[in-house]
């Protein structure tokens, strides 16, 4: 199979546009997800994050509270990247075994919602193709504005804080521009399926992991041969 990196911005509307390859029955990844999974009380991430930011950022029963933990981490680039250096590994163990599992079950490839694809870029290389749901600015802030009902300045300056739209849109191999109405947004994410779908990209790999199970079957079979007694 081969991987396809979705990413965005806030209120970019990657979430939308996640639901309909989900609705055209593509295999998804949400790192979204699998980030609030991985923090839950148990896991290693979560006593880790408690050991480093206190228990001020859990809630009564034990959880992470993500709005605190948020706001401590907002303006405070080493505090975040801390947290970073604490999920992400994580992150990634389960994203392994959830691509691992679709691999399984036939599918020839899976997009996987990555928020950070262009701002960490430890996930890049192993993607096949790069999306970027796009809008310009002024319809992104005018989004979060209405949508989280903040002030201007507010909403701005959380744009501030991820990488402009722009630039992840340079650096795509496909841009899904969501600026203007929906209906035309949905045309391209379902021109873009039909092009995955049509790729022969998966191929190479898969022909490989089976070359590789004929040829351990094939050791196996002689070992066989070989070691055990003849009757």
């Amino acid at each position: 199979m081969f991987l396809v990196g979705l990413t965005g911005g806030i209120a970019s509307g990657k979430s939308s546009v996640l639901q309909v390859f989900q609705q055209l029955g593509c295999a998804v990844i949400d790192v979204d997800v699998i980030a609030r999974h991985v923090v839950q009380p148990g896991y290693p991430a979560h006593r880790r994050i408690v050991e480093a930011f206190g228990t001020e950022v859990l809630l009564e029963n034990g959880d992470i509270n993500r709005k605190v933990l948020g706001d401590l981490i907002f303006n405070q680039p080493d505090r975040r990247q801390l947290l970073n250096t604490i999920t992400h590994p994580e992150i990634q163990k389960e994203m392994m075994k959830e691509t691992f599992k679709y691999f399984l079950r036939g599918y020839r490839y899976v997009i996987l919602d990555i928020p950070l694809l262009f701002e960490t870029k430890k996930l890049l290389k192993y993607m096949k193709h790069t999306v970027v749901v796009y809008c310009d600015r002024d319809t992104q802030l005018a989004r979060l504005m209405r949508r989280n009902n903040l002030s201007r300045e507010d909403a701005e300056a959380r744009i501030r804080a991820q990488l402009p739209l722009k630039e992840k849109a340079r650096m795509a191999r496909h841009v899904l521009d969501n600026s203007g109405e929906w209906s035309v947004t949905k045309r391209q994410v379902v021109h873009l399926y039909a092009e995955l779908e049509r790729s022969l990209e998966y191929l190479p790999l898969r022909l490989g992991v089976l070359a590789g199970l004929a040829g351990i079957a094939s050791l196996l079979y002689l070992l066989t041969r070989y070691l055990l007694p003849y009757p």
